[in-house]
């Protein structure tokens, strides 16, 4: 499922009310991905999205793990929230599932699964969620760039040190290749999924903004 398609899920509602339109996309990105589990395997995925709008409303949702990382003046603001077993556990519960850390020494659901949102993962929907939690982050000029991965990257580098790590880059495609290799280099054993958007860019006209829309467009080089 391409970040088009989950755009195309939200319409027409998005511009009146853009959370909830950002949650069914998610709900009906989650039912495709079971109808297709023959075709694409029982598992599952968690995944993070950001939406600019106008180049000053910043819509950011998420289910599982996958983050994003706002840096403000070199300070890093994380405006996700990490779905874990434990702190869901209740809900888990509700829907007839357990959090158990055995196997392993961590969490999981049912002893499987170590995160309580996810897209697919048929055979533990019923004890999961794949509703995103959605924020909407204003950007003001002290915004440099914001951060979305996958936990691949997280879980060998705190918010602040992949801030830092790149916070000299300016090309946001290097960016993402920095801490990419930079996971790698310190042993990272999950996948890595990394986007970076500089909102530098929104100056030098990188990014422009569609007058009869209002959306923004990021122009690669």
């Amino acid at each position: 499922m391409t970040t088009r398609e989950i755009l195309q899920k939200m319409k027409p509602d998005f511009w009146k009310e853009p959370a909830d339109a950002v949650k069914r996309a998610y709900s009906k990105t989650d039912s495709s991905i079971l109808e297709m589990s023959g075709e694409l395997g029982r598992g599952g995925s968690t995944a993070v999205t950001a939406i600019l709008v106008n180049c000053h409303k910043l819509i950011v949702a998420n289910i599982g793990d996958s983050r994003a990382v706002l840096c403000k003046k070199g300070v890093a603001k994380q405006l996700s929230v990490d779905h874990e077993p434990t702190t869901e556990h209740e809900d888990i519960k509700n829907r007839g599932g357990f959090v158990s850390n055995f196997p392993g020494d961590v969490p999981r659901v049912d002893g499987r699964l170590a995160v309580s949102r996810a897209f697919g993962d048929r055979s533990l929907k019923k004890h999961l969620s794949s509703e995103p939690f959605v924020t909407v982050e204003i950007i003001e000029d002290d915004a440099e760039f914001v951060i979305l991965a996958s936990d691949g990257l997280w879980k060998v580098m705190s918010n602040q040190e992949a801030v830092n790590c790149i916070r000299n880059i300016k090309d946001a495609r290097s960016s993402a290749k920095r801490l990419t290799e930079e996971a790698v280099n310190r042993k990272s054993t999950d996948d890595i999924s990394c986007i970076v958007v500089n909102f530098s860019d929104l100056k030098t006209g990188m990014i422009d903004v569609d007058p009869a829309t209002c959306k923004c467009n990021i122009n690669f080089v």
